[in-house]
Parts: C-alpha cells; structure tokens; sequence
C-alpha cells in the first residue's frame, strides 16, 4: 500500500497541488487549458499509444465487448441515482458522467506499470481500455453536455468536430498497414502525448481553487461510491460471465477500479456545465482511491 501511494498518488497529488498554486496566483484561463486537452493534448496521446501498441484482433474485441457491457450497466446505475438525486438536467449529467468516465490513463497507467511489472499483455489491455475511455468521454461525454444546452442533434454533428476519432482511426491504420511515420512528425506528437497528463492534473488542480468545500454529507457522494466500490464488483461479475482469466482478468478488474477521470472535469470546464461539481467529485475519489484501488489489487491476485 505505501509503495502504491509513493510511486502513484503522491506524483498525481503533487502535478494537482502544483495547479491548485498557480491558480491561487495566477488566475489561469481555465477555458483555454480544456480547449488544449481536447483539441491537441488528448488526440495526440490517443495516436501515439495506438500507434505503438501491438495486440491481437481478438484481445481488442474481448476487451471492447467487456467495456461495452461496463458502460451500459453503469449508465443504468448513474441514470436512476441522478433521476432520483436532482432535477437540473446539467447536473444529472455531470453526476452520471462521473460514474462513466474512469481515469484508466493517467492513474491507471502507473498502476498497470506496478502491478504487472511492465508486461506487455497487462499494458496492452490498459492502452485498449484507455483509448475506448477516451474515445467515449470525448464523444457521448461531451454530446450529453452539449444535448442539455443545444439539442441533441447539433451536439451529434458537433461530435464530428472533435479530433479524437479521427486520431484513433490514423493510429489504427498507420498501425495495421505498418506504415512508418517521419522523425519530423513523430517527435512533436509524442511531445503532445507525454503532455497530455501533466495538462490535464494541472487543470484538475486549478479547478479544484475555485471550489469552495464544506465537506458536508451530500447525495453526489454516492456516485463516488458507485465509482469506486460498485464498479470494480460489476466488472468482476462481466469478467466471470465472459470466462476471462489471469493477466487480461486482473488488468480489466484493477482498471475497472479507477477513480472519476479529468477529463471529466476537462469537459464539464469546457462546456460550463457544473465544472466546480465535476472538479470535487474527481477529486474525492482520487482521494479516497487510495484505500479503494489497493484492495482491489489485492483480490485481483486471489480471484483470478
């Protein structure tokens, strides 16, 4: 447990402490640091991973059908609580989308790194999960905000403004084709790619100035529950029913496990849809992950 605080939380605490100080003193435009992550930051690392990463056909659609499956489960489950828990429209999505979107990226990298000691299987799951992650937040993450404001189907053509599929659809053709990609290009994308995290926790931090904590009970807790607690029990319960099994069973089941994404909060920045809310609850249950995230690891060895 303190090596998994040492090596993984502490350097995510220290890039959002980091952002949380610069806001206290500089006022940063938090709309122009969004823009950045979804417009350059995100497409840019989602290309350069995919790019680079081997795997098989079939490992890719093991692991979207068990992504697929997580995600309507969990929409199901974030639906019902928000339908109960609020009547703003913005904030439902907003609570719901903190159950959807998990930080498979720049938490839950290190910690695949960890656990599996750089095996190229366990990283490969995490890379798949990570780019489908993306792909949905910076797709229906961003069309659920946008339908609230504008109407479903202009935030449906506004999604085919976004640069993220066009990104992953490069990298897989590039990829299977074995097509090379000249130095001139290829270093300022992966320039763009090792960006990505360091933008998108400062932007986390900087948020998280402006919110004003009281730390009193409230009902949006119970999402962080669901994140948290919930989640990592439904995809065991998937794992099983689709008889997966040791390294692909115990990367999928730690994933599942991750605290709310930033790009939560980057989109509902972005998108001025609750972004305090989006920013508290990505932070609490990066917090409280702490404990969560250990435990799971730790039956991840045992059951499977």
């Amino acid at each position: 447990m303190l090596v998994i605080l040492e090596t993984v939380l502490l350097p995510i605490f220290i890039m959002i402490l980091i952002g949380y100080i610069l806001q206290k003193k500089f006022t940063l435009d938090l709309k122009t640091l969004a823009k950045l992550n979804i417009y350059i930051f995100v497409p840019g690392f989602i290309f350069v991973k995919f790019y680079k990463t081997n795997f098989e056909i079939k490992l890719l659609l093991y692991i979207v059908l068990f992504f697929i499956i997580y995600i309507i489960i969990l929409y199901g489950i974030g639906k019902l609580l928000s339908h109960f828990g609020t009547k703003d429209k913005g904030e439902a999505t907003t609570l719901t989308n903190s159950v959807l979107f998990f930080n498979s990226c720049n938490y839950g990298v290190p910690v695949n790194d960890l656990v599996f000691k750089g095996d190229p299987l366990a990283m490969s799951v995490q890379v798949i999960v990570l780019s489908l992650q993306n792909i949905f937040t910076f797709s229906y993450g961003i069309f659920s905000i946008q339908a609230v404001h504008i109407g479903k189907l202009k935030a449906l053509l506004g999604y085919f403004k976004m640069p993220v599929l066009y990104a992953l659809v490069f990298a897989i053709i590039l990829n299977y084709g074995n097509v090379g990609i000249p130095k001139f290009i290829w270093t300022p994308a992966n320039y763009i790619a090792d960006a990505m995290i360091a933008i998108a926790l400062i932007l986390l931090g900087a948020q998280i100035a402006n919110i004003k904590f009281s730390f009193k009970w409230s009902s949006s807790y119970v999402f962080i529950f669901v994140r948290l607690i919930v989640g990592p029990m439904i995809a065991l319960g998937i794992i099983k029913l689709m008889g997966l099994e040791g390294i692909i069973a115990q990367a999928l089941f730690i994933t599942s496990a991750m605290p709310t994404s930033v790009n939560s909060s980057v989109i509902a920045q972005e998108y001025d849809n609750h972004p305090e809310l989006a920013a508290e609850l990505v932070f609490l249950s990066t917090l409280l992950s702490a404990i969560t995230v250990v435990i799971v690891i730790y039956f991840s060895k045992i059951l499977f």
